[in-house]
């Protein structure tokens, strides 16, 4: 099946989606890694991506659609897609994509999370400058203080998860990603999981939708 993972930043999308990937298998497209991979090989596409991330801004849908083609193209099966879509001009652009690929979506399943849990999370969050691995400073600290568990690389906190940028971020997300609940419903195809428990607990509720 091929799953959409929906929520606002810190809602615990990329936490899931490794145990998706772990466990059963599945294949995840994230566009946040796919912007923080163009910005670390400093693309043209990375260079503008960045401008956006760094201020809280939604990346402009031209740019995140067509790097979704670019990996569907590639012939993924059983995948997870993360932090994509994020308006419902992505998702009606996706399913014409996907139309186009006969593919389909099988469920959208939406983390709601509590604003203040949100600010919190993400003003905790610590990323690799290497290996991309995510720490918290709270729930998930590295084993010694700025040094990555995996690689031994710098661990940092992103640009976009400063108490600053936090609060446009959010704004974004209601403004924009809300209604794509709306979106979901009609097609059936929405659900919503409580994702202010412990990781466990939130990936067994979604196994079972899946399975």
């Amino acid at each position: 099946m091929n799953l959409i993972l929906f929520g606002a930043p810190g809602a615990g999308k990329g936490t899931q989606s490794e145990l998706l990937i772990k466990r059963l298998g599945m294949t995840q497209i994230s566009t946040g890694d796919l912007f923080r991979a163009a910005i670390k090989g400093q693309t043209d596409l990375g260079k503008k991506a960045q401008e956006y991330m760094d201020k809280g801004q939604l990346v402009p849908d031209s740019i995140v659609i067509g790097m979704v083609e670019e990996v569907l193209q590639k012939g993924v099966k059983n995948f997870i897609l993360d932090g994509f879509p994020r308006t419902v001009a992505q998702a009606e652009a996706l399913d014409s994509l996907l139309n186009k690929m006969t593919l389909s979506i099988g469920k959208a399943i939406f983390l709601e999370v509590p604003m203040e849990i949100l600010m919190d999370r993400l003003t905790g969050r610590r990323v690799c400058k290497n290996c991309g691995a995510v720490y918290h400073i709270v729930s998930k600290p590295t084993k010694t203080e700025g040094k990555c568990d995996n690689c031994g690389g710098e661990v940092v906190q992103r640009n976009d998860d400063k108490a600053e940028v936090i609060g446009t971020r959010l704004k974004a997300y209601q403004e924009f990603t809300s209604p794509l609940k709306e979106f979901y419903k009609k097609s059936g195809k929405y659900i919503q999981v409580d994702g202010n428990r412990d990781t466990e607990l939130v990936y067994n509720e979604i196994e079972k939708i899946i399975s």
